[in-house]
């Protein structure tokens, strides 16, 4: 091995521990559910994006096995070539109905939507202004485009308009790109859609809403476009079907054409091979599951307030979330780890999340309750956070 690496690797990893900034990760023993089993132990589980609980839900396990033995374990191919399974057109059939579209696309993952769709669209010709907290993924995709990136403090709408005179009147940009997150994952809030979108009318800004923590839980689970009634005026949406759709992969939705031409320029799509077919049949499953009831929806919200209420009451600061993501800021980066160890071992598993995921000095614990958390389970959740926030000297 190299040496230069050797040392490069030693002194990074060393500087990152030393600042409270490396990741453990730990496996989980069993399923992702709302109690969870790690090194032995059984844990409260506030740290899953399985929003509804339907990773392990009965009902789309039993279509996932019947697809694998109808179909196979791999689809055997990339989409263009012949991995493109009947399942996989239903699939996108059903999310084009799902997000009120006219058709939708879907991919391997998430972070692959957007690393396909912004760059099949904006290239080095374009401008793409860019909420300043928008995800990782986005911060890639735009930069994969080569367009000119111009960010915009977070949700405000002011300085989104006069970044976006400044971008279609100075005549540098064949196309301007608006982006956001529909809520931004970290701190739960929801991004102003109909402000974008009328900014967005006025100066002729494609509009992109990436919905992965939306979809399934904003909009009655439509998502937060359907929340504000803007299926119609948002050109592309993108969601993810990991979290609380439950299974794995991703979608973008909006009009024909747009689908039409990301199938023959998206390059995830081009050449990764397709989702396999038990993945493609339970998706399908749970978005029709979702579209069928609001039942696990309306449980997913009534858990999150009243874990809000809880931890509110103890004296955490949990932010402004509007969604049931809530997080329990700490601050200091050494002691948001401590926290979520020692929470850990009181029984509960809520991942700390520091820089650079978060910006420095805002370290913070992110609980994320489900609709399979039952009203006990959270009442324990909230009688640790109370030991160990006093015991640590983050509550009185």
């Amino acid at each position: 091995m190299s040496k230069k690496l050797d040392a490069f690797l030693e002194e990074n990893l060393t500087e990152l521990k030393d600042q409270g900034l490396y990741n453990e990760i730990d496996p989980v023993e069993g399923p992702n559910g709302a109690v969870i089993k790690i090194g032995g132990k059984d844990l409260i589980n506030l740290s899953s994006n399985n929003y509804l609980g339907l990773a392990t839900d009965e009902g789309l396990k039993k279509v996932a096995i019947e697809a694998i033995e109808k179909y196979g374990v791999g689809a055997g191919a990339v989409r263009t070539i012949n991995g493109t399974l009947d399942l996989h057109v239903q699939l996108e059939e059903k999310l084009a109905e799902f997000k009120g579209t006219e058709a939708a696309i879907s991919f391997q993952s998430g972070f692959n939507c957007n690393m396909a769709a912004i760059s099949a669209v904006m290239d080095k010709n374009d401008a793409i202004l860019s909420d300043q907290l928008n995800h990782a993924s986005i911060i890639d995709g735009c930069r994969l485009s080569k367009a000119k990136i111009i960010a915009f403090k977070h949700s405000d709408m002011e300085d989104l308009r006069q970044k976006a005179k400044e971008a279609t009147e100075s005549g540098q940009y064949n196309k301007v790109m608006v982006i956001t997150d529909g809520v931004f994952s970290m701190d739960g809030d929801i991004a102003k859609l109909p402000e974008i979108v009328e900014i967005a009318k006025e100066f002729d800004l494609i509009t992109y809403v990436d919905d992965a923590h939306g979809s399934g839980v904003t909009g009655k689970g439509k998502g937060t476009v359907k929340h504000f009634g803007l299926e119609k005026e948002v050109d592309m949406q993108m969601g993810t079907l990991s979290k609380a759709v439950g299974v794995v992969g991703g979608y973008v939705a909006g009009k024909k054409q747009l689908i039409d031409w990301l199938r023959v320029r998206s390059r995830p799509f081009l050449f990764s091979t397709a989702v396999t077919p038990g993945d493609v049949a339970a998706t399908t499953a749970a978005v029709q599951k979702i579209i069928d009831s609001t039942e696990l929806h309306d449980k997913l919200w009534d858990n999150g307030d009243y874990l809000k209420k809880g931890l509110k009451e103890l004296g955490f600061d949990i932010g402004d979330s509007a969604t049931p993501i809530t997080p329990c800021i700490i601050g200091d980066e050494k002691l948001t780890q401590q926290f979520s160890k020692r929470l850990f071992e009181e029984g509960v598993y809520a991942k700390s999340i520091v820089f650079p995921t978060v910006p420095r000095g805002t370290g913070r614990v992110r609980n994320m309750p489900t609709a399979a958390h039952t009203k006990e389970m959270l009442d324990e959740a909230i009688e640790i956070y109370a030991k160990v926030g006093k015991e640590l000297n983050v509550i009185k």
